[in-house]
């Protein structure tokens, strides 16, 4: 049997889509158009047509061994509730013939079954860090503060599992995207100027602590790619992510990959007001947003590094490593 890992990134994505064309018997749809790959991160991601009526679908292949079952169903039961609940506007996922919300479906490739999950296409476009953003940020950090809202009120279902994502598992001893030290481009002053970046994050954080109002089950990626605006609506896509962190971590996901733009003060107070009208957040707070920028920053070096074969990752690359130089400095300066 052919190893998956040990196959060139071009034949894997052959059997991620024969495996994603395959997936469609286990639903009850109209005869549709092949799967076509619409992103590549931690898991495929496909678009399904049917071409008679129009109507779409996404269908997620889950990566292996990223998330166990209960992890996914527990994804999949908070984002219902939040859309059941009127708090935003989240994903459908659609059932199997056999009733589950998560297919098992195998490839010879592959040393076992691989997750699957289909959803109902949601409409809306996804904004662009070029656009004016200020209002739409004002907007997200009001949905953002619902959904904290909505998860410290929220009954979890029993065996409800999730990632933690704090320092440990981010930029620490165990971190699930890899390590830092592995990002594209690292030459030893670069290393040496995120390691007194990353150990004073370390200090910070475990300073501000984990108290209730600061620490919960939250988004976690609330990147521009996982938002679609359908006019004044924000919507909420790909919770894969989800789990317990810093609230403010959500912050701090929205500027993701441009976090060294000169207008991202602007945006963050626009997103600190929406985020005031549902819920209080002390000035203290606030002024440790710049830490969990910092903190994504270089979680998103370390994921570039471990996900090379990513046209997200291959894009940005050593630029991004560069860039994050200055970033650091300003934040050991500042708060060192």
């Amino acid at each position: 049997m052919p190893d998956f890992d040990a196959l060139p990134h071009e034949r894997k994505l052959e059997c991620l889509r024969e495996l994603a064309t395959a997936a469609l018997a286990s639903y009850d749809l109209p005869p549709a158009s092949p799967p076509v790959l619409i992103n590549l991160s931690e898991n495929a991601t496909y678009r399904v047509e049917d071409p008679a009526s129009g109507r779409r679908w996404a269908l997620r292949v889950h990566r292996d061994g990223y998330h166990t079952t209960a992890g996914i169903r527990s994804e999949l039961a908070w984002l219902q509730a939040l859309r059941t609940d009127r708090v935003v506007i989240t994903p459908v996922p659609v059932p199997g013939r056999d009733g589950d919300l998560i297919q098992k479906v195998g490839h010879p490739s592959m040393p076992g079954p691989r997750h699957v999950v289909l959803f109902d296409w949601e409409s809306g476009a996804e904004p662009s860090e070029k656009d004016h953003l200020t209002d739409k940020f004002g907007i997200l950090g009001e949905v953002t503060a619902r959904m904290h809202r909505h998860s410290e009120r929220w009954g979890r279902p029993a065996g409800f599992e999730r990632h933690t994502w704090d320092f440990d598992t981010s930029l620490g001893a165990t971190p699930h995207w890899g390590s830092w030290r592995d990002g594209m481009g690292l030459d030893p002053e670069k290393e040496a100027l995120f390691a007194r970046t990353v150990a004073l994050i370390g200090r910070r954080l475990a300073s501000f602590g984990k108290r209730p109002d600061r620490f919960g089950l939250i988004h976690c990626d609330m990147r521009l790619a996982n938002l679609l605006v359908d006019g004044d609506t924000v919507k909420v896509l790909d919770f894969d992510d989800c789990g317990f962190s810093w609230r403010l971590y959500d912050a701090a996901t929205a500027v993701s990959f441009f976090e060294h733009e000169p207008h991202v003060p602007e945006l963050m107070a626009a997103w600190v007001d929406g985020y005031r009208r549902v819920l209080r957040l002390p000035a203290e707070d606030e002024a440790e947003i710049p830490t969990f920028v910092m903190l994504r920053r270089m979680l998103l070096v370390a994921w570039i590094g471990s996900h090379a074969e990513t046209d997200l990752a291959q894009s940005m690359g050593v630029s991004y490593t560069a860039t994050t130089c200055p970033l650091c400095e300003d934040y050991l300066s500042r708060f060192g």
